[in-house]
């Protein structure tokens, strides 16, 4: 019987894993397309609990394929999974709440701030040390989405306030994902998001029900099995690739938020919020490129020390 807890093997495939990141990425997309529809007419908190009625069959289905379900339970931070869920409902919330009136182009950008919030709470939660280097790229990054709400640009209502909460929260999941990794399963971690958001979301949810129309009902179907499936390929795609190397294609959400919401919304970003995030994107990837970059030199330096380091 194979433990939940035991790494498997990873064959790398880097070409596969691209392919199957961008694949999930664009039916993200087109899910949030689909959600944006949705919550003109239907409660956020109502499409978040379908969602993880969804979610949570998933996971307990996958993680009960490989071992006990008991099995997956056993954490050593059972409390920071349980926040790393918590976390992750709440980012759905906010970000569906966003798209009631943000349009979906500005939505996506503003959203991308969440890579260098993580990096900035890396620091209090993983202990890690972030140089004067990283943080002009953070501060560059959060110029980027000033300029998407500049005056006359998008107003600072709730919706924008929402996106930015949406963006900070699933920061902060990263963070904690990142620490309970260290000792708790893959396994562990979707189990405790699975139960967890199922318990919450439709605690709160069931108090915005409401029935549903034959078309939203469809769309609301849509949602739940394109939220499974990207987040199966999402899986699959980190099995094949390395982290490090498919995390520079989660930018190309913007791009594909931007002619969503065009051809879906008739929308067009304006040149100025464009730009706004341009800048959002390039501070991401140049912090990307930092981290990585120290990574390999301390991969080099633990190397050098393990061949000068005494044998006896």
């Amino acid at each position: 019987m194979t433990d939940a807890a035991s790494p498997r093997a990873r064959v790398d495939n880097v070409a596969l894993g691209i392919g199957l990141s961008l694949f999930a990425i664009v039916i993200f997309g087109v899910q949030d397309a689909m959600a944006k529809l949705l919550v003109q007419g239907i409660s956020p908190f109502q499409l978040a609990m379908m969602r993880f009625w969804a979610f949570a069959a998933f996971s307990l289905v996958l993680v009960a394929r490989q071992a006990p379900l008991r099995q997956a339970f056993r954490s050593r931070h059972p409390w920071l999974q349980v926040a790393r869920a918590v976390l992750l409902v709440v980012d759905i919330w906010l970000f569906a709440i966003a798209l009631i009136d943000v349009p979906l182009a500005e939505l996506q950008a503003i959203v991308l701030v969440y890579p260098l919030l993580a990096t900035l709470f890396a620091i209090p939660i993983l202990g890690e040390k972030v140089g004067m280097f990283r943080f002009v790229a953070v501060g560059v990054g959060f110029v980027g989405a000033l300029v998407i709400v500049r005056p006359g640009g998008l107003p600072l209502d709730w919706g924008v306030l929402a996106g930015i909460g949406s963006a900070a929260a699933y920061a902060l999941y990263i963070a904690l994902t990142r620490k309970v990794s260290r000792h708790d399963s893959t396994a562990t971690s979707m189990v405790y998001v699975g139960i967890v958001g199922l318990l919450l979301t439709s605690a709160v949810g069931v108090f915005f029900w409401a029935p549903l129309e034959p078309g939203s009902l469809l769309l609301v179907g849509a949602v739940m099995l394109t939220s499974t499936a990207a987040h199966g390929l999402m899986m699959v795609a980190l099995a094949r690739a390395p982290a490090s190397t498919l995390q520079p294609f989660n930018y190309m959400s913007l791009p594909l938020g931007i002619t969503l919401s065009y051809v879906v919304f008739g929308h067009l970003i304006d040149p100025v919020a464009l730009l706004g995030g341009a800048v959002i994107v390039g501070a991401g990837l140049v912090v990307m490129a930092r981290e990585r970059y120290l990574a390999r030199q301390g991969r080099e330096t633990a190397a050098v020390a393990a061949e000068e380091s005494p044998t006896h």
